[in-house]
C-alpha cells in the first residue's frame, strides 16, 4: 500500500464516522492536516513495534517517542517524506490498567479474526474485534476513556489537527465559524487523547454524538472523535507545528 492511499482510506473512514466533519467547508478542500492522531493499543498486530514496520515501508519515519504515564500512553511522533500529514500514534499501555478491566479488554482484542489481524492498514478497517456491551464499555469507560473508545472503534483516527497558519487565517477566526457550525471547543490544552505543548495554542471540537449499537441491543450516543486547531504561540518559519505538538518533557529514548 502506498502511502497516498493509506492516507486517504484514513480520511475516508473518519468522515464517514463523522459526517459533521466532512460536510464542513470552512477551508479549501484541498487543505492537509498538519498532523493525524490515531489511537492503538500494545497488543499483538496492533502494537507500534509491529506497525512501524508497514508505516516505515510507506515512507514515515520515526522522529520521537512521548510517555504520558499519567494517562497510560506511549506517543510515536512519525514524519512523512514530503510535505503531507504527520502521524501521531497514542499507543494504550494496557498493563496500565487495573486487573479486571485489562482481562476484560484483552479477552475482547482476543476474539478478533485472524484475517483481520494482517495487511498494512490495520489502522483504517475500523474495530478488528466484536462490539462490546454496554456493560463491558461502561467498565472501561470507568477505567480509562480511550480503552472504552477502543473497545468500540477499533485501532483508528481519533482527530485530525489542522494549522491555521497553512489555512490563513486565525484560530479565533476559524473558532467562531466552527461555533457557529454547531462544534463548540473544550476548555484548555485537551484533546480526549494526549497533553499539549504550551508552545501552541490548540483548539479541540468534538464532532457530533453518533448513535452506536451495542452487542446487547442497548443504543447510546457517543463522542467518537473530532477535529484540532493549532498556532503557533511565536512565530518561526523553521518548525511544523507538528514538530513541537508534544510536551518536550514527556520526550523519551527507546531502544
Amino acid at each position: 500500500m502506498q502511502r497516498e492511499e493509506f492516507v486517504q482510506q484514513l480520511w475516508l473512514d473518519y468522515i464517514h464516522t463523522h459526517p459533521d466533519i466532512g460536510s464542513l467547508r470552512l477551508w479549501p478542500l484541498s487543505t492537509t492536516a498538519e498532523y493525524l492522531t490515531l489511537v492503538t493499543l500494545n497488543y499483538g498486530p496492533f502494537a507500534m513495534n509491529a506497525l512501524s514496520v508497514p508505516l516505515a515501508r510507506m515512507g514515515y519515519r520515526s522522529v520521537g517517542h512521548y510517555a504520558m504515564a499519567d494517562k497510560g500512553l506511549l506517543i510515536h511522533l512519525m514524519a512523512p517524506a514530503d510535505e503531507s500529514s504527520w502521524l501521531v500514534l497514542a499507543e494504550l499501555q494496557i498493563g496500565t490498567l487495573s486487573k479486571v478491566p485489562r482481562e476484560a479488554l484483552t479477552s475482547l482484542v482476543h476474539q478478533s479474526h485472524p484475517a483481520d489481524c494482517k495487511g498494512q492498514n490495520l489502522l483504517c478497517r475500523g474495530r478488528p474485534w466484536p462490539m462490546p456491551s454496554w456493560a463491558l464499555y461502561q467498565q472501561l469507560q470507568n477505567a480509562h476513556p480511550l480503552a472504552a473508545w477502543l473497545s468500540v472503534m477499533g485501532p483508528r483516527l481519533h482527530h485530525a489537527g489542522f494549522d491555521c497558519y497553512r489555512i490563513n487565517e486565525s484560530i479565533d477566526t476559524i473558532s467562531k465559524q466552527l461555533e457557529n457550525a454547531g462544534m463548540p471547543s473544550l476548555s484548555g490544552q485537551q484533546n480526549g487523547v494526549f497533553s499539549v505543548s504550551t508552545l501552541l495554542e490548540h483548539r479541540f471540537y468534538p464532532a457530533t454524538p453518533q448513535k452506536v449499537v451495542f452487542s446487547d441491543g442497548d443504543e447510546h450516543r457517543l463522542c467518537l472523535g473530532g477535529l484540532a486547531l493549532t498556532q503557533k504561540q511565536l512565530s518561526d518559519d523553521h518548525e511544523r507545528v507538528a514538530e513541537i505538538l508534544l510536551p518536550f518533557h514527556a520526550r523519551c529514548e527507546m531502544a
